[in-house]
């Protein structure tokens, strides 16, 4: 699977218990910044205050999800290529969209 071993690549590795890829959030924005060229592009908060944020690089494409617990400790989600940023509105009602 291409997405585990580019999620082990970014963190060096399972860091808990459950073999989940976390490390401490500094870590792991620094890395996907250093690595990867990817910054913050969005962020909501999810189940249980954890804080979901998307990483991307504009110039590569690549994306990454994360999410924070109130902790401080991040986790992987997902990762992939081909990112692209939109701003769609809601399609108007009766019309197909």
């Amino acid at each position: 699977m291409m997405m585990g071993a580019a999620v082990v690549a970014i963190l060096g590795g399972p860091l808990d218990a459950q073999g989940r890829n976390c490390a401490p959030r500094d870590v792991v924005v620094e890395r996907l910044a250093s690595k990867y060229g990817e910054s913050r592009q969005s962020m909501g908060l999810g189940a249980n205050n954890a804080v979901i944020e998307v990483f991307a690089s504009q110039s590569s494409g690549t994306w990454t999800i994360t999410a924070t617990n109130v902790r401080g400790v991040t986790c992987l989600v997902a990762s992939g290529q081909a990112f692209e940023q939109m701003a769609e509105g809601l399609p108007i009602p009766g019309q197909d969209a």
